[in-house]
């Protein structure tokens, strides 16, 4: 059954305020880093926030499962599950760069319903309910209009990445847009759901990165798939993603990506 989302909304809000409260105690100061098995760094700060997300969780929501980036997951066969990357952009977070964020989601049967990118460091909060509408710090917000590749603004994340999994691919990208930036991490897909940036295109994500997202961008008016053209779920397994403002750029995008 799901349950009420202005009621939902309310707790992931206050979520979002303890989790960059607490991201803010360790930013810019001196951190122990240790690296994953994929060789990502991992600090004190990470395993903090998510560790008080979780308690945050376990009181409010006991009944939901919960998929967190540092900490795993536990009854992902829950209808209602929350997704948590504690700090989304630790490479940046490490360096002193405030890009960094905090991303949660709640899914229905797999499917994100709710989804929340919050930015500590410049104090904003972008939120998405499925069905309703995306705000940024409490304010509407909404996707560009722009229908055209060659006029757009378009983010390469993970540009290294790309060029070294799919060099063609990179190569086509190099080209696309008016204007082209590459960036890392979940502001850029935040600047679409705005209406300041009109695409996105990411690679090397994992579901707590993209889950957060979807509602974000499809309540500001906007659309967000894999690489294929499919639908980001629970269990997409996918690493690649594209987000765009409208669908003729989606598409353009997507005959770039998967060809």
């Amino acid at each position: 059954m799901l349950m009420n989302t202005d009621a939902t909304t309310i707790h992931a809000n206050r979520i979002a305020d303890l989790a960059g409260d607490a991201a803010m105690t360790y930013f810019r100061h001196l951190l122990e880093v240790d690296l994953k098995d994929d060789e990502s760094p991992v600090t004190q700060a990470d395993r903090g926030v998510e560790l008080r997300v979780r308690a945050y969780l376990e009181q409010h929501f006991p009944d939901d499962g919960i998929l967190g980036e540092e900490f795993g997951q536990s009854d992902l066969t829950c209808d209602h599950v929350w997704s948590i990357d504690p700090i989304d952009g630790t490479r940046s977070f490490l360096s002193g760069h405030p890009l960094f964020g905090f991303l949660l989601a709640r899914l229905y049967k797999g499917e994100p319903t709710i989804g929340l990118i919050r930015m500590p460091a410049l104090d904003e909060t972008v939120i998405g309910v499925r069905g309703g509408s995306a705000t940024l710090n409490g304010d509407k917000i909404r996707v560009s209009s722009q229908v055209s590749l060659d006029q757009a603004i378009v983010y390469v994340n993970e540009a290294e990445k790309i060029f070294a999994r799919h060099p063609q691919t990179f190569g086509r990208l190099l080209s696309a847009g008016q204007t082209r930036r590459f960036g890392y991490d979940c502001y850029p897909h935040a600047l679409v759901a705005m209406g300041h940036v009109d695409a996105v295109v990411d690679e090397d994500l994992q579901p707590y990165d993209y889950l957060p997202l979807v509602p974000v961008i499809e309540a500001a008016g906007g659309i967000i798939t894999d690489w294929r053209g499919e639908p980001l779920t629970l269990s997409s397994g996918t690493s690649g993603v594209v987000t765009a403002a409208t669908a003729d750029l989606h598409a353009a995008l997507l005959g770039l990506v998967g060809s």
